[in-house]
C-alpha cells in the first residue's frame, strides 16, 4: 500500500509536509521520501524506514529539505519521490497505486523513443518512473496526466510537484482518496483526510473519481473534472484507513462501529467477553458489544512503546513471531472465560491460529471468532494490499484447492462466495477446524456494504465477490 501528502505554502513547507508524511506511516513500512522545491531549486531524501519510524530517520533531514511547495509518501514498493527533467520541464512525482500492464506499457515507451528506465532489484522497473515517461508523452503535465491513467490498468493516484504549484491527480476509478486541506496561507493534498487537521488545516474538497487539482499557495483549482464512475477500495473501512479517517463521507471508526453491530445482529453465541484483535478489530468489537450488551474487555494488550506501528518484516516467520511478540495477555480476563474475538480479516490464518492456541493455552474456554469482513477469495489487482503472490496464500482458496483440485471454474468458485450455499458453509466449517475456533461466522457481503453506507455500486468488493 502506500500513502502520499503534499503542501503548497506562502512560508516554508518543510515542517507540515514532514508531519503530514509521518502521518501516514500506518499505510507501509518499507520507504518513505520527500522532495521540496525552494530557493536552491528541487531537493529530494529518501530512506528506508523498514526497521526505524518515518520521523526518525527523516528529523535530521529537514534543514536540506527548504522550501515552499513539497511532496512526500510513505512506500510499501519503489523509492520515491523522483526527480524528473523533460520537454514538460522539471518536477517531482509521488504515487500509490499498481500496474498490471507494466510490460506492455514498457513496450510502447521504447517505441515512442524512450530509451531506459532505471531497473530496481529482480529485474522491476520503478513503477512511478513509469507513470512518469507515460506523462511524458505528451505535451502538457495535464494531458501527460489523463493519459497515464487512462493507459495504467489498476490503479493510481499521483502528485506532481512543479516550481511553481502541485497537481493532485486522484485513480480514474476512485480507489484510493485524495483530498484537499486548505489554512489561511497554505492548501495540501493528502490521501488520509485526518493528517492534516493538527496542523491547522480545515477540509476543503474531496477529488472526485480521475479529477485532477492544481494547488498553489493561494488556491486549489479543478483543472480535470472528475468521472462519474467510482470504484473505492472498501477494505478502507475494514482494516487500512487510520480511525479518524473519512472518505466519501464516512468515518472509518463509525464505520466499524457499525459492522460490529451488524455482525451481533445475526449471531447467536454466548460468550463472556468480546474483543478485538488491536488495532482495526477493537472498534468492530466494540460496535458488536454495544449491540449485544455482551462486555467489551482487553484480553491482550498491544505494547506500544516499542512496536507503535505495523512493522511487517518480509519473512512470514519473522511476521508471525512479530504478531506475537506485539500482545501481552491479561491471564484475568482469558482463564476460564468464553471469548468472542473479531479481528478484521483471516488471511492465511497462521497469526489467528497461533493466537486462538495461545487463548487455549491460557486457560480461555471457548475462542469464538468473527472476521469483520467476509472470507477473502481473490487477490486485489488494483492495489499493493498484501506481499503475496499467489491466491493460495489465502486460506480460503486452499480448502478449495484441497476440496475441487487445481483447475477451480469460476462458476464453482462463485458458489463459495455465497454465503447461503453449502459449499461455503462446508468451508467455512473447514477453515474452523484447522484453525481451532469454537465457532466461527465471517461478515456477509450485503451487510459489510450496509455498513458503509454508500451506493454498492461505488465500492470495490472483488476481493470478496470477484466482480470487477
Amino acid at each position: 500500500m502506500g500513502g502520499i501528502f503534499g503542501v503548497a505554502s506562502k512560508n516554508s513547507c518543510t515542517l507540515d509536509l514532514f508531519f503530514g508524511v509521518d502521518y501516514h506511516s500506518h499505510l507501509g513500512t518499507k520507504r518513505g521520501g520527500m522532495a521540496v522545491y525552494g530557493s536552491q531549486g528541487f531537493t529530494r531524501s529518501i530512506h528506508n524506514i523498514e526497521n526505524t519510524p518515518f520521523r526518525t530517520k527523516f528529523d535530521g533531514d529537514l534543514d536540506e529539505l527548504e522550501g515552499t511547495l513539497g511532496i512526500g509518501c510513505i512506500s510499501d514498493t519503489e523509492p520515491q519521490p523522483l526527480l524528473i527533467q523533460s520537454h514538460l520541464g522539471s518536477f517531482a512525482i509521488t504515487t500509490v497505486g499498481k500496474i498490471n500492464n507494466e510490460a506492455e506499457l514498457v513496450a510502447s515507451a521504447y517505441e515512442n523513443g524512450h530509451i531506459h528506465f532505471m531497473e530496481m532489484s529482480h529485474g522491476r522497473i520503478n513503477a512511478t518512473e513509469l507513470v512518469a515517461a507515460l506523462i511524458n508523452q505528451k505535451s502538457t503535465l495535464v494531458e501527460g496526466l489523463l493519459y497515464a491513467q487512462e493507459k495504467i490498468e489498476g490503479s493510481m493516484s499521483i502528485l506532481l510537484l512543479t516550481p511553481e504549484g502541485i497537481y493532485a491527480s486522484r485513480d480514474k476509478f476512485g480507489r484510493t482518496p485524495i483530498v484537499i486541506g486548505r489554512k489561511e496561507d497554505a492548501y495540501c493534498a493528502s490521501f488520509e483526510s485526518f493528517a492534516y487537521i493538527n496542523l491547522g488545516y480545515t477540509d476543503y474538497k474531496e477529488l472526485g473519481p480521475g479529477e485532477i487539482v492544481y494547488m498553489t499557495p493561494e488556491s486549489a483549482e479543478t483543472v480535470s473534472p472528475p468521472r462519474e464512475e467510482m470504484k473505492i477500495c472498501s477494505f478502507l473501512w475494514v482494516y487500512y484507513g487510520y480511525p479518524t479517517s473519512s472518505y466519501e463521507g464516512i468515518n472509518v471508526e463509525s464505520m466499524r462501529y457499525e459492522c460490529g453491530k451488524l455482525l451481533a445482529k445475526r449471531d447467536d453465541a454466548q460468550p463472556e467477553v468480546v474483543a478485538g484483535v488491536p488495532d482495526s478489530g477493537i472498534a468492530h468489537a466494540i460496535g458488536y458489544a454495544n449491540e449485544s450488551g455482551i462486555p467489551f474487555a482487553r484480553p491482550f494488550i498491544k505494547y506500544t512503546p516499542t512496536w507503535p506501528r505495523s512493522f511487517m518484516p518480509q519473512n512470514q516467520g519473522q511476521r508471525n513471531l512479530i504478531a506475537r511478540m506485539k500482545l501481552i495477555p491479561v491471564d484475568a480476563l482469558i482463564r476460564g472465560k468464553k471469548l468472542l474475538l473479531i479481528d478484521d480479516s483471516i488471511v492465511r490464518g497462521t497469526q489467528l491460529g497461533e493466537t486462538t492456541e495461545f487463548l487455549y493455552q491460557s486457560g480461555a474456554k471457548e475462542v469464538h471468532i468473527r472476521p469483520a469482513c467476509p472470507p477473502l477469495m481473490f487477490g486485489c489487482p488494483y492495489l499493493n494490499f498484501s506481499r503475496s503472490t499467489s491466491e493460495l496464500d489465502l486460506i480460503t482458496r486452499r480448502i478449495i484447492r484441497d476440496r475441487e483440485g487445481d483447475d477451480v471454474s469460476r462458476d464453482v468458485l462463485n458458489t463459495y462466495t455465497d454465503p447461503d450455499s453449502a459449499n461455503y458453509k462446508e468451508m467455512i466449517e473447514e477453515i474452523r477446524k484447522r484453525l481451532g475456533f469454537t465457532t466461527l461466522r465471517y461478515h456477509r457481503l450485503d451487510d459489510l456494504v450496509k455498513s458503509i453506507g454508500i451506493s454498492p455500486c461505488k465500492l470495490c468488493t472483488y476481493c470478496w465477490s470477484g466482480r470487477k
